[in-house]
């Protein structure tokens, strides 16, 4: 925009100002010329109205009301154009627009009102490239913050700092604002509300309301169709055009980093998800040099395996959160808040494992603080079943035991796998501790530890593996049952591990 005091510089004696008065530098968004005694019908306010004085000359009452007019339209500056009509201002029309707060200037006879209206363009247009400039400027800073490892927070202040006022992102999802400078955080609850309302509207470009009388500008930050968060804008000053621009300039780029967290988390849940079926099916060795080749965290040595029931249609990260709501039952810890965090997953016959560190579920009860605008959802079907701790190596062998818990749990509880007591499986094990000739709980706990791999269990045993396929075989013959049946050896297992304590 263009001061009075500019244009008054760049005309210099083609447009002058009372001696003695002082001018202001109010801004103009134009130069207007009329005649007609109401011209206000034609003006939108802040012009410099220009005039040869055609409407004041009448008497000082047309004058008065003339200048009345002009100040409920809101123009800043009067313009009179000495002539034929006027050969100086006339008292009334000065003593008129001093009560008004109208700034009145006087054009010299001889000198076109055009040459005004060529000169506020001109400046106008300089203006225009100037603040182009500085917002390319400006754009290329906030460019170079996205780079910085703290993107989001580098370019929330410089977005703060070039409007002059504050800025905040507030993510879709629970997570902590981020806000410049800091007396903005007094903003945020107020900010949490009106995000919630918008959220629940769905995709929008922008909205507008008022913090305490102040305005507030809120950008949605959308990729593919899915709202990620909200861009929240207190800018300083009335924005421009090059400010507008440099706000959507950082709507970009925070759409671009929450396309690529998008991108890099599916590619780590995806090698989470193999991991997990690796660990899951008994091929822990395997997961290790995976999880170690794609950069994973390493693998913890002892865990717990949850399994949730899963219907058709349901959404797993919705699962997940509303698993720390179930109900555990007697000996099983409650279940941590923040199982969302957890990458070893995977889904398979009608349900969702994850692979728990022992640790995590042990201090779940230390940990289940849910934010209160984020409660756990409710999930009335949901079912869940966890296993005892184990080691990596021992999740294959409990995962039977982990999906027969699954199937008999209440909707809305949560299983365990070895608290109920098995009468048949008690009386194997002393069958198998009766027998003197060879050890075959030892036999048998290393042979279901290696899940039947032959080599693997006689070399953990230091036996050949023909004797260990003979003691093996009278083992099942002294029991009856095939230890290779999984309802057979996850049971049998688990009662193996009691009795070796």
């Amino acid at each position: 925009m263009v001061s009075l005091t500019e244009l008054s510089a760049a005309l210099g004696s083609q447009l002058v100002f009372p001696s003695g008065k002082q001018l202001t530098n109010r801004q103009l968004t134009g130069v207007h010329v009329s005649e007609l005694e109401d011209p206000t019908p034609y003006l939108e306010g802040g012009e410099l109205l220009l005039t040869t004085g055609m409407p004041v000359v009448r008497s000082a009452a047309a004058a008065a009301e003339y200048v009345t007019r002009l100040r409920h339209k809101g123009i800043p500056a009067l313009g009179i154009g000495l002539g034929p009509w006027l050969e100086e201002v006339p008292s009334s029309v000065a003593e008129a627009c001093a009560a008004a707060g109208i700034d009145l200037l006087t054009v010299p006879d001889g000198v076109p009102f055009q040459s005004v209206s060529r000169a506020f363009w001109r400046l106008s247009a300089r203006s225009s490239q100037a603040d182009l400039m500085g917002s390319l400027g400006t754009q290329t800073a906030l460019a170079q913050a996205a780079m910085r490892p703290d993107a989001t927070a580098a370019v929330v202040r410089g977005l703060a700092q070039a409007l002059g006022g504050w800025a905040a992102y507030l993510p879709a999802d629970p997570g902590p604002a981020t806000y410049w400078p800091e007396s903005a955080e007094a903003y945020i609850p107020t900010l949490r509300t009106e995000t919630l309302r918008l959220n629940r509207a769905g995709t929008h470009s922008a909205a507008t309301f008022e913090i305490h009388g102040q305005p507030v500008v809120e950008y949605s930050i959308a990729v593919s169709g899915r709202i990620h968060g909200f861009l929240a804008v207190g800018p300083g000053r009335t924005l421009t055009a090059a400010d507008r621009q440099v706000i959507l300039t950082v709507c970009t780029l925070l759409a671009l980093k929450a396309r690529q967290r998008e991108v890099v988390s599916g590619a780590t849940s995806t090698l989470g998800a193999a991991v997990a079926k690796l660990v899951l099916h008994g091929h822990t060795e395997a997961a290790r040099i995976l999880a170690e080749d794609v950069g994973l965290q390493d693998l913890p040595r002892r865990v717990r395996v949850l399994g949730l029931s899963v219907r058709a249609g349901d959404n797993a990260e919705l699962l997940i959160r509303a698993a720390s709501s179930l109900s555990p039952d007697a000996g099983l810890p409650p279940l941590p808040a923040n199982l969302a965090s957890c990458l070893l997953r995977h889904e398979e016959e009608a349900a969702l494992y994850l692979v728990l560190p022992e640790e995590g579920v042990s201090q779940a009860g230390q940990d289940r603080i849910q934010d209160v605008n984020d409660p756990a959802p409710a999930h009335p079907q949901l079912a869940g079943a966890l296993s005892e701790p184990v080691s990596l190596g021992e999740v294959a062998a409990v995962m039977p035991a982990i999906r027969r818990a699954l199937r008999q749990a209440r909707p809305g509880s949560l299983a365990g796998t070895g608290s109920a007591p098995n009468p048949q499986v008690s009386e194997w094990v002393e069958t198998l501790a009766a027998y003197r000739r060879a050890d075959l709980i030892a036999t048998v706990t290393e042979y279901l530890r290696h899940r039947g791999h032959w080599e693997n269990a006689s070399r953990g045993l230091g036996v050949h593996r023909n004797s260990l396929r003979h003691r093996i075989s009278i083992a099942c013959s002294l029991l009856g049952v095939d230890l290779d049946d999984p309802d057979v050896f996850a049971p049998l297992w688990l009662e193996l591990r009691h009795y070796e304590r």
